[in-house]
């Protein structure tokens, strides 16, 4: 088939560093003609190498080589890092160029307000487009309740020190939960309570118990696609846990950082069953787009609007307006849209690869959570097992991962627990880096059992 020779003419130059990371590729007419072949024929080479990771488009540009695609020659691949640690988004599915075209853009449409000082809660055209964009996510509010933030890790650190209109001081958190935001509670030196989620669900009894008895001003969750354990909510959990907060007249922080990434249509964030400012939405595009841009946003109750943005002032003035401006014309322009497909389809191949090679491989006293969509999932490692000492053990075998005690207050603390991410793992090395860890467990094991029958 002559795709596949236009595929191999491509791959060798790749390999050989005729063609360079971020070289443009010849456009779809001239390898055309090069090749005697139809447009077609090129369009589906290059879509087989944009599916192995090698290539990417950019709309009304052309095609480049991805780039920090790694060569690697057969035979090489079990010998290659599986990196189940890192958790920003797939590197090589990232919208440089096109992010590119959105900075430059943004430079000549913002160039006055680059020399001022901006609006403290985020340039107002942003926020008009971010209250349409959010609309997709059932979250309907207007640009005033919207403020732009430095990653919604901002938002939840100036949270967790602000009052709040029900005069209460405590909080409340998801055990495990983000580590960001368990250092930002030991920081403030503020009381947090936990509650457990395990593969069935919270324990919705203690938290009733919770907010009905201890001084509880927040309850802080991820209710979609958990951090670490890629836990959602049903509708049913959320709707319940909304009217628990009602009755014990306790705030909800909804972390939807992940919530771009749900296909399904018919589930709700938190924030639909009580828009009123109960509920107070963040979300951040860290994870689906480009970290280094820091960008996220909180959608705050008119009772909380003016000291929080007074907080944020004390902490950064505002939000980098050339930031602002780009995410501005990403998602006006349709870019982000399409990128967000791609990513549902990347992400959620990436789950499904995942949970096959756990059933397939893991042996049955090591148990496991997560979804088919999401980056995050995690192990249980059977006693007497340690997650630092078989962090440590597989390291030596080029795999890692994350010890998962860190994001536990120290009273729910767990030493067995440790979390993987597939957002930066090749579909192909999924199966392998599990298997791996499979057999690191089994040998761990014999090894324990044997000393231990040795010092009998």
């Amino acid at each position: 088939m002559i795709y596949a020779v236009v595929m191999n003419y491509i791959e060798k130059q790749i390999e050989e560093d005729e063609l360079k990371p971020g070289n443009k590729l010849p456009s779809i007419r001239a390898l055309a003609e090069q090749f005697s072949c139809s447009n077609n024929t090129i369009i589906k080479a290059y879509s087989e190498l944009e599916k192995k990771h090698m290539i990417y488009s950019v709309s009304k540009s052309g095609y480049y080589v991805v780039e920090r695609y790694h060569s690697r020659k057969p035979g090489q691949m079990d010998a290659r890092t599986i990196d189940f640690l890192s958790a920003g988004p797939d590197k090589n599915a990232m919208p440089y160029r096109d992010y590119q075209h959105c900075i430059n853009q943004a430079i000549e449409v913002y160039k006055e307000e680059m020399f001022t000082y901006s609006d403290i809660q985020g340039i107002y055209s942003l926020r008009a487009e971010l209250a349409r964009h959010l609309q997709d996510l059932q979250v309907f509010t207007v640009p005033e309740r919207i403020c732009v933030v430095s990653g919604s890790q901002q938002a939840l650190h100036l949270f967790v020190m602000l009052p709040f209109p029900n005069g209460k001081r405590d909080i409340c958190v998801e055990q495990p939960t983000h580590f960001s935001l368990i250092e930002s509670i030991k920081l403030q030196e503020v009381t947090a309570f936990g509650v457990e989620i395990t593969s069935k669900g919270i324990d919705m009894e203690r938290l009733e118990n919770l907010f009905k008895f201890k001084n509880i001003k927040f309850f802080y969750t991820v209710s979609r696609f958990q951090n670490p354990t890629g836990y959602s909510y049903s509708n049913a959990e959320k709707r319940k846990i909304v009217e628990l907060a009602t009755k014990y007249d306790v705030y909800i922080i909804e972390d939807d950082y992940m919530g771009d990434l749900d296909s399904n249509l018919k589930q709700d964030p938190m924030f639909a069953y009580d828009p009123s400012g109960r509920v107070i939405y963040t979300k951040s595009f860290s994870k689906v787009m480009l970290p280094g841009l820091r960008l996220g946003l909180a959608v705050i109750p008119d009772s909380l609007r003016a000291s929080f943005l007074r907080a944020k002032f004390a902490t950064d003035l505002h939000t980098p307006v050339l930031t602002q401006g780009a995410l501005e014309i990403y998602l006006k322009s349709g870019m982000f849209k399409a990128h967000i497909q791609r990513m549902r389809s990347i992400y959620s191949n990436k789950a499904t690869l995942l949970q096959k090679a756990y059933k397939e491989y893991l042996p049955p006293s090591a148990a496991y959570s997560g979804s088919l969509s999401g980056f995050y999932s995690t192990i249980r490692l059977p006693n007497p097992l340690n997650a630092k000492q078989f962090i440590t053990y597989m390291n030596k075998e080029n795999v890692y991962m994350d010890d998962a005690k860190k994001m536990y207050l120290p009273e729910f603390e767990k030493e067995t627990l440790i979390r993987l991410s597939v957002s930066q793992v090749e579909e192909e090395m999924i199966g392998i880096g599990v298997q791996k860890i499979a057999d690191g467990i089994k040998e761990l094991l014999n090894t324990t059992s044997l000393f231990s029958h040795r010092s009998n």
